[in-house]
């Protein structure tokens, strides 16, 4: 993925001044920054849900969108979300969902509305719809919120092995953790991107 020069603004309110970004292929990036720096607003436009003023945004092959506020039906289980994104992507089967299920350590959830599921277990879920047609590029808007700390382990596990498997993967959170795990760490501050150990310290 390749962000040039993008800019955006809410009315007058200048929010992102010109971010670059070059995804590599098989990286683990993360971004941070206070909330109201932008990030949210950087990861929409990043899946196209939301238009740059200014700047590109360029993909290279399939990418997966996990958004911090789930787009999930408390109506229908987890089996049938599945489903529909199955049909949705024009899936041949679940394979790829069901894998990230068990390392997520949550399958005994299929047959379960998702009005029942704890904030963890909704997060889960999230995920592995943004996994489950095996993008090559994952975009990640806080994406350990609500887990516990054994979960959390395995979130960075499976991101671990994303990497392995040549994916790149973008997390991005308000604070870094673990940031040892990761290929490269930016902070998002007045509108620019800016390699974390250059930030000044306030």
């Amino acid at each position: 993925m390749e962000v040039s020069g993008v800019y955006h603004a809410y009315r007058r309110r200048p929010v992102l001044r010109g971010v670059n970004l070059r995804l590599r292929e098989g990286a683990l990036v993360g971004i941070v920054g206070e909330n109201g720096a932008g990030k949210t607003t950087l990861l929409e436009i990043l899946s196209g849900e939301l238009r740059a003023d200014r700047g590109t945004v360029r993909h290279h092959g399939r990418f997966g969108y996990c958004p911090q506020a789930a787009v999930l039906n408390d109506a229908l289980t987890v089996r049938q979300h599945l489903e529909f994104l199955r049909a949705a992507y024009d899936l041949p089967h679940l394979r790829r969902a069901e894998e990230v299920m068990d390392q997520l350590h949550f399958r005994e959830y299929d047959q379960q509305r998702v009005g029942t599921l704890s904030g963890g277990t909704r997060q889960k879920l999230n995920l592995t719809l943004a996994l489950m047609h095996d993008p090559h590029v994952l975009l990640l808007d806080e994406p350990y919120q609500g887990f516990d700390w054994e979960t959390y382990g395995r979130f960075w596990d499976l991101a671990a092995l994303l990497r392995q498997e040549g994916r790149s993967v973008l997390v991005v959170s308000h604070l870094a953790y673990d940031t040892a795990r990761l290929d490269e760490l930016w902070r998002l501050e007045g509108g620019l991107l800016r390699p974390a150990q250059e930030v000044r310290v306030a």
